[in-house]
């Protein structure tokens, strides 16, 4: 692996050894209890000390995308990284999700209005506000050290974003800028070759594609200029749909963990609406699956017992 070192090298264990502590009260914070000390070794250093030699301090933060299916392990993998760069190599580094950029309940309600019901769902191509992560990364990118910028968060469970004054805030200019975003770095797919419903909740409330045409074309719009500023794009590549449904329905029961509030605690998905729920992506996560690795820098494949191991590098 070009520009990789191994497990077993000397400044791998070093930094492993410098790091583990705070890796493993990042995992209990995130209620990780499997946390495997062969996927920090093999996996998070290797990729941190990556970034840190090849990409020198410079004025304007490198861009870096961490892609992948739901559930495939992008935002765990960004906050292992972030950690070890912050607190062990000394390079800032704060990240953000495409997540924390959806559209309001009212900017999507005019859309389910206007085009059609599904539009209202939040999640794919045409859900979110792209102006708000570029405006993020502008003033990130002019940022000086006493700088404070809030940092857009969305409520899953209430389906909205917290009150901005709830938002974390970041002090200072970062080395990087991290983004998880499960379609980022995706083109849209060719038309010529679309295919039928491919799912029951296409099947049964799209059947004609008004809505996943409409998402595609959303997808060539303000995503791709956003795309276009990534330094770095990083796939987690699962083995099949099947597993993104299983995987996705592993990180509703991770997030009933965190969530206290009893309310909150009620709109955790059930399996069964884990599942309906995923297909709204199941169209463009199998194009991605299939497309992405040809052009992603570094994959990491993920096997089914959730192994991961390094398939490309630059």
């Amino acid at each position: 692996m070009t520009n990789f070192l191994q497990a077993d090298d000397i400044e791998v264990q070093n930094f492993f050894h410098e790091s583990r502590k705070s890796l493993l009260e990042l995992a209990k914070v995130m209620k990780i209890d499997d946390l495997s000390e062969d996927f920090l070794k093999e996996i998070v250093i290797p990729i941190s000390l990556f970034l840190h030699k090849q990409f020198p301090k410079r004025e304007k933060p490198y861009f870096i995308c961490f892609t992948g299916g739901q559930g495939s392990g992008k935002t765990t993998l960004s906050f292992f990284i972030q950690k070890v760069l912050n607190e062990v190599l000394h390079r800032p580094a704060m990240g953000f999700s495409i997540d924390d950029i959806y559209k309001s309940q009212e900017e999507r309600r005019t859309l389910a209005k206007t085009i059609h019901p599904l539009c209202y769902i939040r999640g794919v191509p045409g859900t979110h506000d792209i102006n708000m992560g570029l405006d993020l990364i502008d003033q990130l990118t002019n940022a000086n050290q006493d700088t404070e910028i809030k940092i857009p968060s969305f409520c899953k469970p209430e389906d909205k974003h917290y009150p901005m004054e709830d938002w974390p805030v970041y002090r200072g200019k970062p080395d990087f800028i991290f983004f998880d975003a499960w379609c980022g770095g995706a083109k849209p797919l060719p038309e010529q070759d679309w295919l039928p419903p491919l799912n029951p909740l296409e099947i049964e409330e799209d059947p004609d594609g008004i809505w996943s045409k409409w998402s595609n074309k959303e997808l060539s719009k303000d995503y791709q200029t956003l795309f276009s500023l990534f330094d770095l794009l990083l796939m987690i590549k699962v083995p099949s749909m099947d597993f993104v449904y299983e995987s996705r329905w592993i990180q509703e029961q991770t997030l009933a963990k965190t969530v206290t509030n009893p309310i909150l605690k009620k709109k955790i998905m059930t399996k069964d609406q884990v599942y309906r729920f995923v297909m709204h992506y199941e169209r463009l996560t199998r194009y991605i699956l299939e497309e992405l690795p040809t052009f992603s820098d570094i994959v990491l494949s993920r096997d089914g017992d959730f192994k991961f191991s390094i398939s490309k590098t630059p």
